[in-house]
């Protein structure tokens, strides 16, 4: 804990310097010893209805002649802006962790009194205006961000007379959601735009631009209840928004980012004291503008918002529809499960998309259970071409009540996401020289089983420790056995094609005759069966690796590393097994949490043999072996029956031949040889014949 303890005490002292360097501002900036607080609106006569506050994140208003009250051990801005807000005199607020101040003047009246925080922490600014548009019931209604705008997603725009009109524009806003506007100081141009940081996370729209604010609208409503977290190692904020006590577990603190009166969007537990919960509106989408953010805890973890799902079912009289809004760009398919390529439906940077299943569409394979009652499994799925950890499984369900004619909708959002396929035997391919075999991320122990987004590592060893090569792999290539999809994942230069799906390959600390490559259990949405095809060749004495560039996670930027997959010069023709193709299927069984079907799973062979020769190495697999003598069995056993059925009816053939050339026909006497008569009248005339119905 006495790491803890540091941690608080730094955030203790730079609160503290901090007022030091607000009071060294004072004495640059001509501040009057008291200055009045006109806002563009009458505050003394504000409908307390129509007050709204603005954030800047990253810079304090130093007015030490203007303040009216310190509060020390502020733990909550909302707390802070409540205090503002219930003093008729306060016209804005400078908020730490632990502190807030309030002045009487802002930084319209005084713009020379907002300058940049200093390092280590960094300060929020809130001003308090009386608005146009009655904002929403949030803490605050918009973020500011000096000299950013966010370029290229601008819906409309026209010349307003002040940033204020700006703000109200989009606050206002009724023909499209209106997520952010930038206003230009010079010209006074306002440009209204359905895209913030926060949709478009990720991407380079977000830019620098002098004489620009960037205006984030807090009051839009975003998808709440189906969200993913992903953990940020290592780092905490050094500011939040809310800090609670005696929270009992990491979920509670969840359920509280989730359920705060703002936009969280990240959160930290336990990294500043036993059963502390932190909060903030911010992530790494929105800290662009900030010098060092973060604090670098090695035991800390922030947890960011990744992204939120609402689903709504639409049941109509011959289908229903499943309709998606999400609160980042989706660039990906959603699917009927189990006909990912005939029931689906591609979607290209959207935030709301919708997949149609019709009743009678044997493609989409809805199932009736019960009266009235129709049922199906959506997934999301965010690869073209594999599930990851990231995708997610819906079970949705129509329930239609026949006897009043009435239609009920349901969303089965139990299955909260997960998808646990797990594979269900030992991936090991043996060869005279390399085997190869999935693992713990550690490299050590063989998993028999797994979950999508379980980490794994692909393991590439030579098995006689005393070995004079050592091994590179390239062209690793992931396949579905079914109907020839596949993705690369490591090229043929030896870098990985996408690091998020599989890492670079690394020498084992073990052993150098070991590489290993870390990757997060998947599957192909078609298939139960996943193989993996690597092209190993051995070098002597060392391999030589290649510089791969990499993005860094948790800055976005690239950096280099080696990949253990460069194909070494040759320096002698003489040298053998250059090189070996090593393929194995493995299987991988899917578990929504959607109704399983009881069948028994197949079974995949899990031997594969190398066999070396002159020419370039051959895997062969033993079971493929079998069957293929079964088949050739078979087919000898078919030419010789199918040569035995033709020579009996041959045989029979001639017999009846035969037997015909000796039959003498007896007519009765009463017949004369010549009559022409139909053969039937010998019936008539003589033959007792009888005939049965």
């Amino acid at each position: 804990m006495s790491w803890k303890i540091v941690t608080l005490v730094v955030l203790i002292t730079a609160a503290a310097g901090q007022n030091e360097s607000t009071s060294s501002d004072s004495e640059i900036i001509d501040v009057p010893e008291k200055v009045g607080a006109p806002l563009p609106g009458p505050m003394d006569e504000c409908d307390p209805d129509m007050i709204g506050f603005e954030l800047v994140t990253g810079y304090v208003f130093s007015a030490p002649g203007n303040v009216l009250d310190s509060i020390p051990g502020t733990l909550m801005l909302t707390d802070c802006l409540e205090m503002c807000q219930g003093n008729d005199s306060c016209r804005a607020v400078n908020y730490e962790t632990g502190l807030c101040i309030i002045f009487s003047a802002n930084a319209d009246v005084l713009p020379g009194a907002l300058t940049k925080s200093q390092f280590p922490v960094f300060t929020i600014y809130a001003q308090k205006s009386c608005l146009g548009v009655k904002p929403c019931e949030r803490a605050w209604c918009i973020d500011r961000v000096q000299n950013y705008r966010l370029v290229g997603y601008s819906k409309s725009q026209q010349v307003v007379n002040s940033r204020q009109e700006c703000l109200e524009l989009c606050l206002g806003e009724t023909e499209f959601a209106c997520r952010s506007s930038n206003y230009n100081n010079f010209t006074g141009e306002c440009e209204l735009s359905s895209m913030d940081r926060i949709t478009l996370a990720g991407s380079t729209a977000f830019q620098q631009a002098n004489g620009y604010e960037y205006l984030e609208n807090n009051c839009v409503e975003e998808p709440t209840k189906l969200c993913e977290f992903k953990k940020l190692k290592g780092r905490i904020m050094k500011t939040v928004d809310s800090v609670y006590q005696d929270v009992g577990s990491v979920d509670e603190c969840r359920e509280l980012c989730l359920n705060s009166p703002y936009r969280c969007h990240s959160y930290d537990y336990g990294d500043t004291g036993d059963m502390v919960c932190r909060l903030s509106h911010h992530s790494r989408a929105t800290l662009a503008d900030i010098q060092d953010p973060y604090l670098d805890v090695p035991e800390g973890a922030t947890y960011e918002l990744s992204s939120c799902y609402n689903v709504s079912i639409d049941c109509r009289s011959g289908d229903m529809v499943a309709r998606i809004q999400t609160s980042k760009l989706f660039d990906g398919k959603i699917y009927a499960k189990g006909s990912p390529n005939s029931c689906v439906r591609d979607v290209n940077n959207s935030l709301e998309f919708e997949l149609h299943m019709a009743y009678d569409d044997l493609e989409c394979n809805v199932k009736k259970n019960g009266l009235g009652r129709y049922v199906n499994d959506v997934v999301i799925q965010h690869h073209d071409k594999i599930v990851t950890s990231s995708d997610l499984g819906l079970a949705v369900t129509c329930q239609y009540d026949l006897t009043n004619k009435s239609v009920t909708n349901e969303v089965d959002l139990g299955v909260h996401g997960d998808i646990q396929p797990a594979l269900s035997e030992e991936v090991t391919v043996d060869s005279p020289n390399v085997a190869m075999k999935i693992t713990d991320r550690s490299g050590g122990d063989v998993m028999p089983t797994a979950e999508v987004g379980d980490p794994l590592a692909l393991r590439f060893e030579i098995i006689d420790k005393n070995s004079p090569y050592e091994i590179f792999v390239r062209d690793l290539v992931a396949m579905d056995g079914v109907d020839s999809s596949e993705i690369v994942l490591i090229d043929s230069s030896g870098c990985p094609t996408d690091h998020f799906i599989m890492g670079p390959i690394y020498k084992s600390a073990d052993s150098g005759k070991i590489l290993l490559s870390h990757f997060d259990a998947f599957k192909f949405p078609s298939s139960e069966v996943v193989q993996f095809r690597a092209l190993v060749t051995p070098c002597m004495p060392a391999c030589e690796p290649i510089q791969c560039d990499q993005e860094e996670e948790s800055t976005g930027e690239l950096r280099s590393v080696e990949s253990y997959g460069k194909r070494r010069r040759r320096r002698s023709t003489a040298e053998v097994n250059e090189d070996m193709i090593l393929v194995q299927s493995i299987q991988i069984t899917d578990k929504f949490g959607f109704e399983r079907d009881m069948n028994t799973s197949r079974s995949i062979g899990s031997e594969a043999v190398y066999i070396p020769n002159n020419e370039p190495g051959l895997c062969v697999n033993m079971a493929g072996l079998i069957v293929a003598g079964t088949v050739f069995l078979a087919a000898q056993l078919a030419v010789i029956a199918a040569w035995t059925f033709i020579w009996q009816r041959r045989r029979l053939g001639h017999k009846l031949h035969s037997d015909a050339m000796s039959v003498s026909v007896s007519l009765p006497s009463g017949l004369s040889g010549n009559r022409t008569d139909s053969l039937c009248k010998l019936y008539d005339a003589g033959y007792a014949h009888s005939r049965r119905f």
